[in-house]
């Protein structure tokens, strides 16, 4: 989110990285105090998003702590190189660790621009998914055996502490010295009423990771479920799904139905036979002649095609409309819907995925597309319902936002009867890692379309891309990310653009 060249707080993008469930990442080499300023700064407003404001200065703290911890370790890998020590041999260690402290004090500026030659980085991460705040500080080296085995001893005797002052009387006096700053960084976890479960610092082959887990309040939680379910349950202006698509969905679900038969029910209804046809035609199915025969039409897209086919167009019935509000996010959905498609066929080359990526792209952000047809008798039920329950102003304003509209939209899926795969991927386009094994290739490739889409829009960054999708299509640099949106963008621009005479 951010370098050593960009302090200005863009408060809307932390906002949005909140409602979305985005990870926020903050890098530097060297950590200098506008960094520092910096992150207290981002920090207050996530945790305001949150209405955990209360515990800014415990987390400040926590985090601030990490961070040098981790340039320390940068510095002491520089250090040790340069003095030709091998920092994971005993001895090598303990003579390096006999003047470490007294030579880089003396020279801090000399190793600080050594670590960021090399590229030695220290990467702060916030993120809150599935209602539980993740803190991330971490480093690109790898932490010695010993050097965990050490942190860990700390960390242990560090838990014996009630107070800072029974902390100060033993740490003082020990020789070893417990490290009075994870003895603090403990006490602030304890003064979250968080357990010794909740911090933990791990070493990979690459990087060092201190993370810190923070669940949200569980009343405040429960509230939130109560009002996305109170909104899906009291949306009277949403109508049932279209009685004609569901005999057409009865149809294809049933094994005994011909083709023909479904092609003939489909033809009773001129508008559905009219639109279905203009669907076929588009660019999604690149068909290489235009088609007017809607038997034709079924045949070529096939079971699985169609029946996508009618929740997609069920759902645009349904919620489409000419509000700009509205008419903006479906033209996000349909980009989105572009833009998996195009993974798919680019990078998995599966039949089955190319036809549910497009309808998942498409239907994605239902959850907002149905915030937006909320008649405004609704919304003052909604704003009395939060002042009943407690609930502040803020959270009727998340949820207008945005903020749980993937829940709501899968829970309105769910209600009109969407299959399991299309509810899983709405539920977790911000939380891929989330889904379960069957789905988890849709949602990966509408998390990444839609990922894409708020590249483009500069909303996002590359380090704020989850690197297990990435992964999943062998996509391992920014450039060539940029280089696919590209492409992709070019593409959607043709088959968007009216032809020209």
């Amino acid at each position: 989110m951010a370098t050593t060249q960009e302090l200005v707080v863009d408060e809307v993008k932390i906002k949005k990285a909140v409602k979305s469930g985005i990870p926020l990442t903050i890098t530097t080499f060297t950590l200098p105090h506008e960094i520092e300023v910096y992150v207290e700064q981002v920090l207050t407003i996530f945790l305001r998003q949150v209405d955990q404001e209360n515990l800014k200065d415990y987390v400040v703290y926590c985090v601030q702590e990490l961070a040098v911890n981790a340039k320390k370790a940068n510095t002491k890998r520089v250090y040790f190189t340069e003095r030709g020590l091998d920092i994971s041999n005993p001895e090598d260690y303990k003579l390096g660790m006999a003047a470490f402290k007294d030579d880089t004090l003396n020279n801090i500026g000399h190793y600080l621009q050594l670590q960021k030659d090399k590229g030695l980085y220290v990467k702060l991460i916030f993120q809150i998914k599935k209602n539980i705040i993740y803190i991330e500080v971490r480093n690109n080296i790898a932490i010695t055996k010993t050097e965990l085995i050490r942190i860990h001893d700390k960390l242990a005797r560090s838990r014996q502490y009630n107070n800072l002052e029974d902390a100060l009387s033993q740490v003082l006096d020990d020789s070893e010295g417990a490290g009075l700053g994870l003895v603090i960084l403990v006490l602030m976890l304890k003064k979250m009423n968080l357990d010794e479960d909740c911090f933990d610092i791990v070493g990979t082959d690459s990087e060092t990771i201190a993370r810190i887990i923070i669940p949200l309040e569980k009343t405040r939680l429960e509230k939130l479920s109560i009002l996305a379910q109170t909104i899906v349950d009291n949306v009277n202006s949403l109508p049932q799904f279209p009685e004609n698509i569901i005999q057409v969905q009865r149809m294809i679900e049933d094994p005994k139905s011909e083709m023909a038969d479904i092609a003939r029910q489909i033809s009773v209804d001129p508008a559905l036979t009219a639109d279905m046809l203009k669907v076929v035609n588009s660019a999604q199915y690149m068909l290489s002649k235009r088609v007017n025969n809607i038997s034709e039409a079924v045949k070529l897209v096939g079971m699985r095609g169609l029946k996508n086919l009618l929740y997609s167009y069920g759902t645009q019935k349904l919620l489409g409309d000419e509000t700009s509000t509205k008419r903006s996010l479906w033209e996000h959905s349909y980009r989105t819907a572009f833009y998996a498609y195009n993974l798919v066929k680019n990078f998995k080359k599966d039949p089955n995925l190319l036809d549910d990526a497009y309808v998942g792209g498409i239907l994605h952000d239902m959850g907002k597309i149905i915030f937006a047809n909320v008649h405004p008798d609704l919304l003052e039920k909604i704003k009395t319902f939060c002042a009943e329950k407690g609930l502040p102003a803020s959270t009727f304003e998340d949820f207008a936002a945005g903020m749980n509209h993937a829940e709501i939209g899968a829970m309105v899926a769910e209600k009109w009867n969407f299959p399991e795969h299309l509810i899983h991927t709405i539920q977790y386009h911000h939380d891929p890692l989330s889904a379960n094994q069957e789905n988890q290739a849709l949602v990966f490739t509408v998390y990444l379309a839609n990922m894409l889409c708020e590249y483009e829009n500069c909303n996002v960054v590359f380090d704020q891309f989850e690197p297990k999708v990435l992964d999943s299509f062998n996509i391992t640099s920014k450039k060539q990310l940029s280089g696919i949106l590209e492409r992709f963008s070019e593409g959607f621009k043709r088959e968007t653009q009216p032809p020209q005479n």
